[in-house]
């Protein structure tokens, strides 16, 4: 069995648009947590870039079929006391060998997401 390579990162890409400006929302934290029994543990964090994109952010050693969530710190960008502080989505990974592209389009009030490509 191969172990991957130090630098080898996991096929998740996540990418936040802002409806109400209709740009990209840069510079908003996110992490990635993975079940592990009955707790979450966190497997990665960063910043989405001035496209509003991260990716190549998760180390494919911590990268495998399980329970994941995206945590989407939200303070700074929808103003001093938003409504959505966090945005949380839980999603399942069954082949990490599968790109998985999970965009979050954010409004005041209201959040949409999808499996993209």
């Amino acid at each position: 069995m191969s172990r991957p390579d130090a630098g080898a990162t996991a096929p998740l890409s996540t990418h936040v648009l802002d409806t109400v400006v209709g740009a990209p929302a840069p510079g908003i934290g996110v992490r990635l947590d993975r079940l592990d029994g009955t707790r979450w543990r966190q497997v990665a964090a960063g910043l989405t870039d001035a496209d509003g994109r991260l990716r190549d952010w998760v180390p494919a050693a911590q990268w495998r079929v399980g329970r994941y969530r995206l945590v989407f710190g939200l303070d700074g960008h929808l103003g001093p006391d938003p409504f959505f502080p966090e945005v949380v989505l839980t999603f399942a990974v069954g082949d990490p060998a599968a790109h998985l592209h999970l965009p979050l389009l954010l409004s005041p009030f209201g959040y949409t997401t999808y499996r993209g490509s």
